[in-house]
């Protein structure tokens, strides 16, 4: 009896913020719902979607995204006036929200969005509490992912 192998599950990711991770230290991440309209969950469908100078704003209890760009469909938005940079509204819990503000006073602290993903039918933002990198931090990070990769080409050829 041969076992069957359990297939992946499908990559659910619409877009991600690498510049992000470039730039920050990400200490803690959360998950957050995104209020939005028709026509940008279609776009978001094809992925028509930039994120790379996004974050989140925190005003009066609430969080917003701000930066996020999607792009409108030609088909999709013919009877609506789309904004492509409309900031978008959050959906977190008052504790997380509480602990996003308090966070972010301090200095050097931003909440900047990772990713965008799929939860079922839900659209998700993925938020990180992050810190901001030093030009010093942020070659040394370049320096440590090359060093891997070197480590893992002299392993594969030292295996073979």
């Amino acid at each position: 009896m041969a076992k069957a192998k359990k297939s992946k599950a499908p990559d659910t990711t619409i877009v991600q913020n690498k510049k992000a991770r470039h730039d920050f230290f990400v200490e803690d991440t959360f998950e957050a719902g995104i209020a939005l309209e028709g026509w940008e969950v279609k776009s978001l469908r094809e992925k028509k979607v930039q994120l790379v100078d996004s974050y989140v704003l925190i005003k009066d209890g609430e969080a917003w995204l701000l930066g996020c760009n999607i792009t409108p469909l030609n088909t999709a938005s013919t009877h609506v006036v789309a904004d492509p940079a409309r900031t978008k509204k959050l959906l977190l819990h008052k504790k997380e929200l509480a602990r996003l503000f308090s966070k972010t006073q301090d200095k050097g602290h931003t909440c900047v969005a990772l990713k965008l993903y799929w939860k079922g039918h839900l659209i998700k933002c993925l938020i990180g509490l992050a810190q901001g990198k030093k030009e010093h931090d942020k070659r040394s990070t370049t320096k440590d992912r090359e060093w891997n990769i070197q480590k893992q080409r002299i392993l594969r050829q030292h295996n073979k």
